[in-house]
C-alpha cells in the first residue's frame, strides 16, 4: 500500500511537535507493515511551523490563514479573507497529493485544510494535546472523523465529535529511553556534591524564570545547588545582556535538545506547564515545579498543569507568585525532602502514556482500513 497524509498545526511549538510526532509514528507504523508513506504538511510560510517542520525533513506546502478575533473588529474581515484564500489552497493541494486522511493538531492553521478535506468527505483526525481544548479544535471537532486527547479528562467536552478517544500526547520515547546514558553533572562540569534544578521557560523562554534563577544562585538559601537554565530563544540575549557577573552554580543555555536527560536527573526541575512538557515530566518521572504561562490562550496552561498537581505529581505556582518571590521557599522545602520528591516522581510515572504513538497510528489506520473495506 502506499499511504497519503497531510499534516497540520501551527502557531505554537505545543501545536507543531504533536505534529511532527505524529508524522514519525505514522511512517514508522508504514514500515513496520511494509507500506509507503507519503506526508507533507501545510501551513503558513513566515509561522514557525514552517522552521519546525522543515528541521523534521517533511516538506511544508503554505497556505494563508489568521487568527479570527474573539469579538468584531477590523481584523475579522482580514480572517475571513484569509480562510477564504486558504481553502482555495488547500483544495488544490488535496486534489493534487489525494491524501488517504488529513490530522490536524491545533491553532488557527488547522481550519483551511480540515474544512477542504471534511468538504472532500476525506477522513480528518484531531489531535487536542491540552486539558483544555483549543477554541480550533473545538469549532471543527464535528468535522472530524475521531478526535484524541491528550489528556484523559475531556473526551466529554467533544461531545459533537463521531468520535473522541484518549491517546495521550507523542512524545520522543527514544530520547527517554537513552535520558541517563549521559550524566549530567560530568557533562555539564557540576560538582558532583551539588544539587541540581533545571529550569526551562519553553522553546521561546520566560521572563520571570530567568530572573527567579540568577536571583536564586546568587542566594545564600541555594548555595548547595547548581541552577542549569534553558533561556529560550526570545529572552537569551536580552538577559545574557543584563547579567553582571555570573555566578558559578549557574549555566545558561538558549536552547537544550535533549530536555529528558535533565528533567530525569535534576533533583527539581522548573518548568512551564504546556502539553508536550506535561506528558516529558511524567514520562521521565521528574520532580517538578510547573509554573503556567500566564497569557496562554484560556488559560490552558494551568489546566495542564493541575492535571499533574491534583493527583500529587507536580506542584503548581502561579508566575505572578514566582515574581513575588514565593518560589524560594517551596524550591528549598523540596530540595531538602527526598521523600517528597521520590513520591512525586512515582506519581509522575503513573500518569506517563508511553505508547500515544501507537495509539495515535492505531485510530488513525483503523478508520482509513474501515473505509477501504467499506
Amino acid at each position: 500500500m502506499n499511504y497519503k497524509f497531510i499534516i497540520t498545526g501551527g502557531g505554537t511549538s505545543g501545536h507543531i511537535n504533536p505534529a511532527i510526532s505524529i508524522a514519525d509514528a505514522i511512517t514508522q507504523r508504514c514500515k513496520q507493515q511494509g507500506d509507503n508513506c507519503d506526508i507533507i504538511f501545510t501551513g503558513r510560510e513566515k509561522g514557525l511551523e514552517n522552521e519546525l517542520v522543515s528541521k523534521a525533513g517533511y516538506e511544508m506546502k503554505y497556505i494563508e490563514a489568521r487568527p479570527f478575533p474573539m469579538r468584531p473588529t477590523p481584523k475579522l474581515f482580514a480572517a475571513i479573507k484569509a480562510l477564504y484564500v486558504g481553502r482555495k489552497q488547500c483544495a488544490k493541494i488535496i486534489s493534487d497529493f489525494a491524501p488517504d486522511a488529513v490530522i490536524g493538531t491545533g491553532g488557527y492553521v488547522c481550519a483551511p485544510l480540515l474544512l477542504e478535506a471534511s468538504k472532500k468527505k476525506i477522513p480528518v483526525f484531531l489531535h487536542e494535546s491540552n486539558a483544555f481544548p483549543g477554541r480550533a479544535n473545538k469549532l471543527l471537532a464535528r468535522k472530524a472523523t475521531v478526535v484524541m486527547t491528550g489528556f484523559s479528562n475531556h473526551s466529554s467536552t467533544f461531545k459533537n465529535a463521531r468520535k473522541a478517544i484518549f491517546t495521550g500526547n507523542p512524545i520522543r520515547t527514544a530520547l527517554i529511553s537513552s535520558c541517563n546514558e549521559v550524566d549530567v553533572k560530568s557533562s555539564l562540569g557540576i560538582d558532583k556534591s551539588m544539587k541540581i534544578v533545571f529550569i526551562m521557560g519553553g522553546s521561546l523562554g520566560a521572563k520571570t524564570l530567568n530572573e527567579f534563577a540568577l536571583e536564586a544562585s546568587r542566594s545564600d538559601v541555594f548555595s548547595d545547588t547548581h541552577f542549569v537554565l534553558s533561556a529560550g530563544k526570545q529572552q537569551q540575549q536580552a538577559f545574557m545582556d543584563s547579567v553582571v557577573d555570573k555566578p558559578n552554580n549557574l549555566t545558561i543555555m538558549e536552547h537544550i535538545d535533549n530536555p529528558y536527560q535533565l528533567l530525569s536527573q535534576a533533583d527539581v526541575s522548573i518548568t512551564r506547564s504546556g502539553a508536550v512538557t506535561c506528558a516529558e515530566v511524567a514520562a521521565v518521572g521528574a520532580c517538578s515545579i510547573l509554573v503556567p504561562y500566564p497569557h496562554a490562550a484560556h488559560d490552558h496552561q494551568t489546566f495542564n498543569a493541575t492535571m499533574l498537581s491534583d493527583p500529587g505529581a507536580a506542584i503548581q505556582i502561579s508566575d505572578s507568585d514566582v515574581a513575588q518571590g514565593k518560589l524560594d521557599s517551596i524550591l528549598r522545602d523540596l530540595l531538602d525532602d527526598n521523600k517528597k520528591q521520590e513520591t512525586m516522581r512515582s506519581n509522575a510515572k503513573k500518569l506517563a502514556v508511553m505508547d500515544s504513538d501507537k495509539r495515535i497510528a492505531d485510530a488513525i489506520f483503523g478508520q482509513i482500513k474501515v473505509k477501504q473495506n467499506g
